[in-house]
């Protein structure tokens, strides 16, 4: 069964804060920004979201065309767990770098590559900033640079 991708994000937001436990369609190209009290993260395919790590959720931004999926079974379960644990680590190996200017154009880098120009220019310079932890003008600086090229 797949949760429809028509869902709103209020209705996604909503139906986490439950403590619902869904999984990223490790099929397609999509993901969730879960935007927590003072940082974001990203979840992309493959990853659990949900449940008791995502009680905090104050926002969720849909990336791609999003396709949700109810984990069958503990097995699929554990397996979507290991998967967003990867995609944080991912996240921190981008934070690690401790020159802002550097993170704020990798996750720009990242997100055309999971993705493509169009979707990665999509998602708001604030919520590119909460995850990497920069702030919102070195985003803007970065794309322009980008733009540039």
């Amino acid at each position: 069964m797949t949760i429809a991708s028509d869902l709103t994000e209020y209705d996604i937001n909503d139906f986490l804060k439950q403590k619902n436990l869904l999984v990223i369609n490790p099929k397609k190209k999509n993901g969730l920004i879960l935007i927590k009290t003072y940082y974001a993260e990203f979840a992309g395919p493959g990853a659990i979201v949900g449940g008791c790590f995502d009680q905090d959720l104050r926002e969720v931004i849909p990336v791609g065309k999003l396709s949700l999926i109810p984990p069958l079974n503990p097995s699929e379960r554990q397996r979507a767990y290991l998967i967003r644990r990867q995609w944080v680590r991912l996240i921190k190996q981008i934070t690690d770098n401790p020159i802002p200017r550097e993170r704020a154009q990798v996750i720009l880098n990242q997100f055309e590559h999971w993705f493509d120009a169009k979707t990665a220019n999509q998602v708001p310079d604030e919520i590119f900033a909460l995850i990497v932890g920069v702030l919102p003008e070195t985003i803007i600086r970065a794309r322009d640079l980008v733009n540039r090229l």
